[in-house]
């Protein structure tokens, strides 16, 4: 979304030289926007395949993998798709950077970075081995491959955001709302080690064993606090640019729960959870619709903390009474205070208070 405000599309008309109305329109818009969000999604979904394999034990020492081949082809799905489209648009007369279509441009770079990555990925396998557990999100090659996901699954978001006279309605902002919850969801892969849903914060049992000192504690926390300022950050910024449809909020929401329970899953108690964090994403998605962001930046300030406050909220209103937690109360409600806290002050980067006039 760092890319310039003015689309492309505009600067087409103020570049092509004089009598080319005539030349065939360019492949970009709303219906490549949703093949690439389809493909992105195979994408992604790979990701999620190869990170179940990873935490199930069906990985061995080799680079060669049957989660690794579906995670790749849908790699090179994509990057066939953004190739295919700057093709064309090169053969129907369009100058190269006209050729890639309205907002794709750091799709590229993306593509390129992942490349480089997953090469050095397969030799940093053949050197070092298999990462496990923690190691396996925090390898360089994989911090890079992490990086080329965001750049390529956000070119629709991207499209969007450039576009002048956007509506709020499903059909303009579908692509957008698709797009930003891959990319939500692939930044929820990487936050799997303190999810609340997939380590069970505070819990007896699996999965939840590294939070039970002092260490584990504060680790689980700043979990906690990243997790929600991940999750709210990019929902608010979108809402500040448009009034997303009713269910926007919900739907991506809804996504990255659904990959967290998916990733790791090894018991019902998950599925519960998951319910608990799911049904306040249906309240967070009506209160912004009725807040309404983009015509009103002042209820960010109180539309930020709620993000942690109901999802939080509703995952201790199903743990506590189900199996109870090995947090004491003072640890378990910071982390509910702590996040909204830390969301209130983000509130203040998305709507930043107005200045006063200078004197002159």
């Amino acid at each position: 979304m760092s890319e310039t405000v003015l689309s492309d599309s505009v600067v087409s008309a103020a570049t092509e030289p004089h009598g080319s109305r005539h030349r065939a329109k360019r492949v970009a818009g709303l219906h490549y926007d949703w093949l690439i969000n389809l493909l992105c999604a195979v994408f992604v979904a790979g990701l999620y395949l190869d990170g179940w394999a990873h935490n199930h034990g069906r990985v061995d020492e080799s680079f060669f993998t049957p989660w690794h081949a579906f995670f790749y082809s849908g790699y090179l799905l994509a990057a066939i798709a953004f190739g295919a489209a700057v093709v064309v648009n090169l053969t129907r007369g369009y100058s190269l950077s006209l050729s890639i279509p309205d907002g794709y441009r750091l799709t590229g770079v993306g593509l390129f970075i992942f490349a480089a990555g997953g090469v050095g990925d397969m030799v940093w396998h053949v050197l070092f081995g298999i990462e496990q557990g923690a190691e396996a999100l925090f390898s360089p090659t994989h911090i890079l491959l992490g990086l080329g996901i965001g750049l390529i699954v956000t070119g629709p978001l991207r499209a969007a955001w450039n576009r002048r006279d956007t509506g709020g309605s499903w059909r303009e902002l579908g692509p957008a709302v698709a797009s930003l919850g891959t990319f939500l969801a692939a930044l929820t892969f990487f936050m799997m080690f303190f999810f609340p849903v997939t380590v069970l914060l505070g819990t007896p049992g699996t999965g939840s064993g590294y939070f039970r000192n002092d260490v584990g504690k504060v680790a689980g926390m700043v979990g906690a606090t990243i997790t929600a300022a991940v999750l709210a950050g990019p929902l608010l910024l979108t809402l500040r640019r448009w009034r997303l449809p009713f269910g926007a909020v919900s739907s991506v929401l809804w996504l990255s729960i659904l990959g967290a329970t998916i990733v790791d899953y090894e018991r019902p108690l998950m599925i519960w959870l998951a319910l608990g964090m799911a049904v306040p994403a249906a309240a967070l998605d009506y209160l912004a619709w009725r807040a309404r962001p983009f015509d009103n930046p002042d209820c960010v300030r109180w539309l930020a903390p709620a993000f942690p406050l109901l999802l939080y909220g509703g995952y201790y209103a199903v743990l506590l009474p189900t199996v109870g937690s090995t947090w004491s109360v003072h640890m378990w409600t910071s982390t509910i205070v702590i996040p909204a806290v830390a969301c209130w002050l983000l509130s203040f980067l998305l709507a930043p208070p107005q200045l006063p006039e200078r004197q002159s």
